[in-house]
């Protein structure tokens, strides 16, 4: 099988997890390239739900290597923790099958610190952060300050660099967010308290996808988030720290973007956001609600309520003309079920104008309002349908209409939260 990856095509939540591991099977490695532990990944398998924050959601699977590579910022004892209740389900977890790039930038307990603080102190223009440290382990790293994975074998040089970053955090802490300074030395023992853990995990990654590939076997590259996030991409300043385009995959992972042939745009059958910033399609009555607590929008990782809106065509223009998928698989059909009218965002109205494409900043896309298309929605329970053919007729409409708009088939078609809930075409 071909190298691929598989990313979220919207603001992230589309239920990358579940076709990750639907796809898992079919090649030898998994590999994360961007994110942090900010992003969630919820697995339903034969009934048994598993939530994975940073681990590549391959592991699920029996003998598929999986990969954290230098793109993800990771924090160790997330990682640790995550490994530990994989152990107690049996998973194998083991470093001959996990991996992590000595080149991964690691969390440090100041980011956390510094993320919670800048957003407490906000009154307005709160970004919508989880508070992980994502965004100020990023600043390090192109300040040239981070600790990364591979120098937990140096002790001299982790105690050196947190010297050096607590100079500058302190001062913040001290002088504008008015919380306790952190001890370097209290840091650094929290830190090396589990590099022994961790550092039989961190290997040569670009390696082992490099000798992979010469063995003629395939790898999936598993992206967090989705377009509409991107820091170059997105709707900037509401977006994660990192570029979470497919393109990404290459950078992220020091695989060459000549072998990956395949890009799979994960699409929700209708949209939603967490955090701040504009979403033109978002509802506010009751239809809104039956979407949140029939498609169990609550984030994986903070339990946040997620906004919920009809389906953007829009937002999925932008994120082929940007990633130019091969295919996409369409996530959550199910939900709509039930629906007498369903509408769909074809273009925005915006200052007279009408737009096919989102503006490029956050604050034009807030004085958009959606142009909306109604087709008839379908009262039947499709979640045992396992053919195309097995769907109801409007259920098929909608997803060809939504092809039509996007100009990209519909590789797969989930019609429930399960590994096995999955139509391939």
């Amino acid at each position: 099988m071909a190298n691929m990856t598989v990313f979220g095509s919207q603001w992230g939540d589309e239920g990358k997890g579940k076709i990750v591991d639907l796809l898992s099977s079919e090649v030898q490695c998994v590999v994360r390239y961007q994110g942090g532990n900010n992003a969630g990944h919820t697995v339903i398998v034969n009934g048994q739900k598993y939530v994975l924050h940073v681990i590549p959601s391959g592991i699920l699977h029996d003998g598929i290597l999986c990969v954290i590579s230098n793109g993800v910022v990771l924090d160790p004892f997330v990682f640790l923790t995550e490994i530990d209740n994989l152990n107690a389900k049996n998973i194998d977890t083991s470093p001959k099958r996990l991996f992590v790039s000595p080149k991964t930038h690691l969390i440090m307990p100041y980011h956390k610190v510094l993320d919670s603080a800048r957003e407490n102190m906000k009154s307005d223009g709160k970004i919508g952060t989880t508070g992980r440290g994502i965004g100020p382990c990023y600043e390090d790293k192109m300040a040239r300050i981070g600790v990364r994975a591979g120098d937990l074998s140096d002790p001299n040089l982790v105690r050196q660099k947190i010297e050096i970053a607590l100079k500058e955090k302190n001062a913040l802490f001290k002088g504008l967010y008015n919380v306790d300074e952190m001890s370097v030395e209290e840091v650094f023992k929290e830190v090396m308290s589990i590099a022994d853990r961790l550092l039989p995990y961190v290997q040569d990654t670009t390696e082992l996808l490099y000798s992979l590939h010469k063995q003629g076997k395939s790898a999936l590259f598993e992206g967090a988030q989705g377009v509409m996030l991107d820091i170059d991409h997105g709707t900037y300043p509401f977006v994660t720290s990192s570029n979470t385009i497919c393109n990404n995959a290459s950078v992220g992972s020091g695989f060459p973007s000549e072998y990956i042939n395949e890009h799979i745009a994960i699409v929700k059958a209708y949209t939603t956001r967490v955090g701040a910033g504009p979403f033109p399609t978002e509802l506010f009555d009751e239809t809104g609600d039956f979407l949140r607590e029939k498609g169990g929008e609550y984030g994986a990782t903070t339990g946040r309520t997620r906004r919920c809106g009809w389906f953007d065509a829009c937002v999925l223009r932008e994120c082929y003309r940007i990633c130019k998928p091969t295919t996409f698989a369409l996530t959550k059909l199910d939900v709509l079920g039930g629906l007498d009218e369903i509408k769909i965002c074809v273009a925005y109205s915006c200052e007279g104008k009408t737009l096919s494409y989102p503006p490029e900043s956050a604050a034009g896309l807030a004085k958009c309002e959606p142009i909306f298309e109604s087709m008839p929605g379908w009262k039947e329970d499709i979640s045992s349908c396992s053919k195309w053919e097995e769907l109801p007729e409007n259920a098929r409409k909608y997803v060809e209409k939504l092809e039509e708009l996007i100009g990209v088939k519909a590789g797969f078609v989930s019609v429930g939260p399960d590994r096995n809930q999955t139509i391939r075409r």
